[in-house]
């Protein structure tokens, strides 16, 4: 059995924490403040969902029971940043009876950056979208960077409201995200054990997929299909593929689609329609176009002076 909560009020958030609400909308929670935690006293309940309409980041410093986000648990380490966005759902199991939580958490409700320079470029924080297995490990330096915005932002918070308030939070809030993006380029390279073999992986992938039936019967493949089939989510592949090879997922993926094509149009018994229709373009209009601008001339260019 579960319980769902939905969670979109900064209040509610605060209250559950034994927190004072000093903004409506943005908070800053220190969880070793907070009232003990304890599971539902009905013990057929197994896992609490909430629903998030909010923006949420918590620094977890110690293990609050399993954590399980979307199909996976929680990669656990102390000292690690988890990212959620509004519509997405935290499922909690067996965190216990009478447990003292720590750790920080920024919130924030998406009203609170409509009209702003984070609101016009949220989509640039690709890692609100990433599993929590994917999510942001810090060091020790790092964490006192993180600790230091949210200090600030809190600063705010506590100082009194006035016409200077939100571009302040707004700008620590930015440069918070901003240090997280710099922090993920550095994971990208020093979990190099995680991330070794995705690379080949993914040639392999495109590669079993041009050898098998799938673009007749699928299609193109996709970047969401094959970081699903990688098990990444797809902003965190995406992310991944640009640092290790300077090009998206997508144009990656393009480029593969270029190379079996030009192996292919040799084959003069089959004309280029038929070679559009088996690498999984439902139009052949759209095959050559694509082909003449990554490689300069049209497939039957490409043919005749090849």
């Amino acid at each position: 059995m579960e319980k769902v909560f939905k969670l979109d009020d900064i209040a509610e958030y605060n209250t559950i924490n034994n927190h004072e609400t000093l903004h409506p909308l943005v908070t800053v929670i220190d969880f070793s403040k907070s009232k003990p935690w304890s599971w539902p006293v009905d013990k057929n309940i197994q896992s609490i969902k909430v629903n998030y309409g909010l923006y949420c980041i918590v620094l977890k410093e110690i293990k609050c029971g399993d954590l399980k986000y979307g199909c996976s648990f929680y990669d656990y380490q102390e000292g690690t940043l988890v990212f959620i966005s509004p519509g997405q759902m935290v499922e909690i199991e067996n965190f216990g009876e009478n447990f003292q939580p720590k750790g920080y958490a920024l919130l924030f409700h998406p009203e609170f950056i409509y009209g702003t320079s984070i609101g016009r470029h949220m989509q640039d924080y690709s890692f609100f979208g990433y599993q929590s297995n994917e999510a942001l490990h810090l060091s020790e330096r790092e964490r006192k960077i993180v600790l230091d915005c949210f200090s600030k932002i809190q600063y705010e918070l506590e100082h009194t409201i006035d016409k200077h308030s939100k571009r302040l939070i707004i700008s620590n809030i930015e440069t918070f995200l901003n240090y997280c993006i710099r922090f993920y380029d550095r994971q990208f390279i020093t979990r190099d054990n995680a991330h070794k073999g995705i690379l080949e992986r993914f040639e392999n992938l495109l590669n079993e997929y041009y050898q098998s039936d799938k673009p007749q019967v699928i299609g193109l493949p996709s970047v969401a299909w094959c970081a699903d089939e990688l098990n990444l989510s797809a902003n965190y592949f995406g992310d991944l593929i640009k640092k290790e090879t300077g090009k998206t997922a997508h144009e990656y993926i393009q480029s593969k689609i270029i190379d079996v094509a030009k192996e292919r149009i040799f084959d003069q018994s089959k004309s280029v329609n038929q070679i559009a229709y088996e690498l999984g373009f439902k139009y052949p209009q759209h095959f050559s176009r694509l082909f003449k601008q990554r490689v300069g001339q049209s497939p039957n260019e490409y043919r005749m002076l090849n």
